[in-house]
């Protein structure tokens, strides 16, 4: 079934992605979406929130059934980063304005925050019994509907254009693009997803980023990505690859 085929649509809910988990639960076909005017509690990564004001952004979530096997078990790791360049290629095709990728989650315009996503996936034993895409993105918003404290960090399409934008159109092109990078990281080589988000990242290789694991801190040369995904830094000590799992925070020069 193409992605976005059947959209279950509720005016409120407190995730899109928990009511995503408790259709495929229920039995949910493979690229049905959830969208919602607001979420009560919407949840990005690590514990953080994600504030989701009715009517002004894009709340939704896929699910996702993709089989089993140990190529497709390793693809999964590389949900959030094709999930990543789909949004980037929707914002594009919808609004007509760049975005970038802010390893490996966040849609970013330069230093302040247009979007995030959650993956999150559900095993039976060692088996993928299905996985949640969630996508937020921030529509319509204005300066004033940011609350003060990440009202300097955030930003949203309207502000870029300077007109408002379509949700219904930005999700029409989310869920051509999903499917395309999706199919992509399942059925062919998965390094082209990798290089994929890494040309579309906010920094480019031989920026200076600093990361925080919370218990240790990292500075130096951004190298790329691996082919799994994860970041490489020149440390002090030479190259070093970190997986986003291990990652608090992430800045760049």
């Amino acid at each position: 079934m193409s992605f976005g085929a059947v959209i279950h649509r509720f005016s409120a809910v407190t995730s899109t992605n928990d009511t995503a988990r408790e259709l495929a639960r229920a039995g949910a076909e493979h690229g049905t979406a959830v969208t919602a005017d607001e979420q009560t509690r919407g949840r990005g990564t690590k514990g953080r929130t994600w504030h989701s004001p009715a009517g002004l952004g894009l709340y939704v979530s896929f699910v996702l059934r993709p089989g089993d096997g140990p190529e497709i078990r390793a693809a999964l790791g590389l949900l959030p980063l094709a999930a990543g360049v789909a949004a980037v290629e929707a914002v594009r095709a919808s609004a007509g304005v760049d975005v970038k990728l802010k390893w490996p989650n966040d849609l970013v315009r330069g230093r302040r925050k247009a979007g995030g996503i959650l993956t999150e996936a559900v095993f039976q034993g060692e088996a993928p019994s299905f996985a949640v895409v969630g996508i937020g993105i921030n529509v319509n918003q204005t300066e004033e509907d940011f609350p003060p404290e990440i009202g300097a960090l955030a930003t949203s399409l309207r502000l870029m254009t300077g007109r408002e934008q379509s949700r219904e159109g930005l999700l029409g092109e989310l869920c051509r693009a999903l499917e395309s990078w999706y199919n992509a990281l399942i059925r062919g080589p998965r390094e082209a997803v990798v290089r994929a988000a890494e040309g579309r990242m906010a920094f480019a290789p031989g920026r200076r980023v600093r990361l925080s694991t919370g218990t240790a801190g990292l500075a130096g040369a951004y190298l790329g990505l691996d082919p799994e995904g994860r970041l490489r830094v020149d440390g002090p000590c030479g190259a070093v690859t970190v997986a986003f799992e291990e990652v608090r925070a992430l800045d760049w020069d």
